[in-house]
C-alpha cells in the first residue's frame, strides 16, 4: 500500500544558491536586484584573504614600480629560456589556446564593467581617471577600438563564437565586475581597490601575448592591455591616483581597508596559469564528440565498420567514445604523431569537399588536428601582434545627425557589454561630447 503524506513546509529544504552563470546573465540584462547583497558576501570572503598592498596609500607608487620591475625581469627570463629552446610555458598547441580564449570569454566580454558607475560623477574631477579608464576600455565609441568588440572579433575569426559549455566558476569574475559597476554608491572604495588590482599588468598577460602569436593567433587584445595598463602613464597609474584622490581626510584608514578588500576580489576563483594548466586535449576531444554523439548516432551507413562495429554502434553510448578513438588509430584511419593530412580521417572532416564538411566547427577540428599531430610540429606562421587591427584603426564616420538624449540614458546604454552594440557605441561618443572628457590628439 502506498501512503501519501503532506510535506511539512517548515522542513522544506533551503533553496539552492543561484548559479553564477544565471547571476551573470541577469546582471548583463540589467537586473541588479541581487548585486549589492551578493557583493557583500564576496567581500566577506575577501576580508579573510591576504594581499601584497603596502600599508598606506602614499606607498602605492613605489609598490607599483616594484611590481612592474619584477614582471619585466620575469618576462625577460622567460624570453631567455625560450631562446635557449624551452617549450611554450602555457599552450601546448593551438587547440589549448582556443580552449583558453573561450574559458575566459565571460570576463573578457564585460571588460571594464566595474567602472561603469563612475560615469555618473563626470562633474567631479577626482573621478576623471576612473572615467577615462572606462572610456578607453570602450574605445571612446570607436568600434575598432572597443575592447569587447576586439575580443568578439577575435573569437569570430577563430570560429569560436558558439562558445563551450563552461563550468560555473568561469562566470565568477564577470559577475563581480558587472555587480561592482552597479554599486558605486555603496562600494566606491572596493571598486577603486578592484580597479587597482586589475590594472597592474601581470606576467601571464605578457606570456599569453607571446605564445598566442607563436601559434598564429592575433594577440592584439592582450597586447593592447600590456601597453594601455602601463605603470608610467596608463591605467595602472590612473588607478593609484584614484586611490589617493578619493581617499577622505577623515576615516582614511577605514577607506584604505575597504580598498584592500576590493583589491582582493581579483583573487577570487581560479587564477589564469592554474586555469591554463587544467587543459586535457583528449578529454576535450571526447567532450566534443559527446556533444555530437546524440545527433550523429543514427546518421551513418552500416557499411562503414571499425573493428566489427558500425559507427552508429560506436556512437550509441558515451562510454564507447574512448574506444572509438582507439579504433580509428588501430584501423589506420588516424596516424598519430604525423601530419594530420596523412590521416584518412582528416580528409573526411577538413575542407569544403570533405564528406563530413561542417560536422565539426573550427575549434573542434583544431582538437582533432592537435590530437592526431601529437609531437609532430607543423610550421605555424607568426602573426605580428595587432597586425590585422592596424588597418582598422580609423575613426568612425561622424554622424550626420546627433540625437538629443539625456546623459542618464547615455550612461545606461554604456553598461555591461551594451556599449559594444551600435546604440552603445553612439552613446559613448555622445557622452564624450556632453561631458567634454574626450582626449584630443596632437595638433
Amino acid at each position: 500500500m502506498t501512503v501519501l503524506t503532506r510535506s511539512n513546509p517548515s522542513k522544506a529544504p533551503a533553496p539552492t544558491a543561484q548559479p553564477l552563470s544565471s547571476r551573470y546573465h541577469a546582471f548583463l540584462s540589467g537586473d541588479y536586484t541581487t548585486a549589492r547583497q551578493w557583493l557583500a558576501e564576496q567581500f566577506a570572503k575577501a576580508s579573510a584573504m591576504a594581499d601584497d598592498l603596502p600599508d598606506t596609500p602614499d606607498q602605492l607608487q613605489a609598490w607599483s614600480a616594484r611590481h612592474a620591475a619584477q614582471v619585466a625581469a620575469e618576462h625577460a627570463a622567460y624570453l631567455a629560456q625560450r631562446r635557449e629552446g624551452a617549450p611554450r610555458r602555457y599552450f601546448a598547441n593551438r587547440a589549448h589556446a582556443l580552449w583558453f580564449l573561450q574559458q575566459v570569454a565571460p570576463t573578457k566580454v564585460v571588460d571594464g564593467a566595474w567602472l561603469h558607475g563612475a560615469l555618473r560623477h563626470w562633474q567631479d574631477p577626482r573621478y576623471h581617471g576612473l572615467i577615462r579608464t572606462y572610456l578607453e576600455e570602450l574605445g571612446d565609441g570607436d568600434p575598432h577600438c572597443n575592447h569587447v568588440l576586439i575580443y568578439q572579433r577575435l573569437l569570430g575569426r577563430l570560429g569560436c563564437l558558439e562558445g563551450l559549455p563552461l563550468e560555473d566558476e568561469r562566470y565568477l569574475q564577470g559577475a563581480v565586475q558587472l555587480a561592482l559597476g552597479s554599486c558605486v554608491e555603496w562600494f566606491l572604495p572596493e571598486i577603486i581597490g578592484y580597479n587597482l588590482g586589475y590594472e597592474q599588468p601581470p606576467l601571464h598577460l605578457l606570456i599569453t601575448t607571446h605564445e598566442l602569436a607563436e601559434l598564429g593567433i592575433d594577440g592584439h587584445y592582450f597586447q593592447l592591455h600590456v601597453t594601455i595598463d602601463n605603470a608610467a602613464s596608463g591605467h595602472s597609474s590612473k588607478a593609484i591616483q584614484a586611490v589617493q584622490q578619493l581617499c577622505p581626510a577623515q576615516d582614511a584608514e577605514v577607506f584604505y581597508r575597504r580598498v584592500r578588500h576590493g583589491y582582493r576580489l581579483n583573487d577570487l576563483g581560479t587564477d589564469t596559469p592554474t586555469l591554463i594548466s587544467t587543459f586535457d586535449l583528449e578529454a576535450q576531444l571526447l567532450a566534443a564528440l559527446e556533444r555530437k554523439r546524440v545527433f550523429g548516432q543514427f546518421m551513418h551507413a552500416d557499411r562503414c565498420r571499425l573493428q566489427q562495429r558500425t559507427v552508429n554502434q560506436w556512437l550509441s553510448e558515451p562510454s564507447a567514445l574512448p574506444g572509438f578513438l582507439q579504433a580509428l588509430v588501430a584501423q589506420g584511419w588516424i596516424k598519430r604523431g604525423q601530419n594530420p593530412a596523412d590521416s584518412r580521417w582528416w580528409s573526411l572532416i577538413d575542407g569544403p569537399g570533405a564528406p563530413m564538411f561542417g560536422v565539426f566547427n573550427a575549434y573542434e577540428k583544431q582538437l582533432w588536428h592537435d590530437w592526431i599531430a601529437g609531437d609532430w610540429q607543423s610550421t605555424v606562421r607568426r602573426v605580428p601582434p595587432g597586425s590585422w587591427e592596424a588597418a582598422l584603426h580609423q575613426q568612425p564616420n561622424g554622424e550626420q545627425r546627433h540625437e538629443v538624449i539625456d546623459i542618464e540614458t547615455l550612461i545606461e546604454r554604456m553598461a555591461g557589454n551594451q556599449h559594444a552594440l551600435p546604440q552603445g557605441l553612439a552613446a559613448t561618443r555622445a557622452y564624450l561630447r556632453a561631458t567634454g572628457l574626450g582626449e584630443e590628439g596632437p595638433h
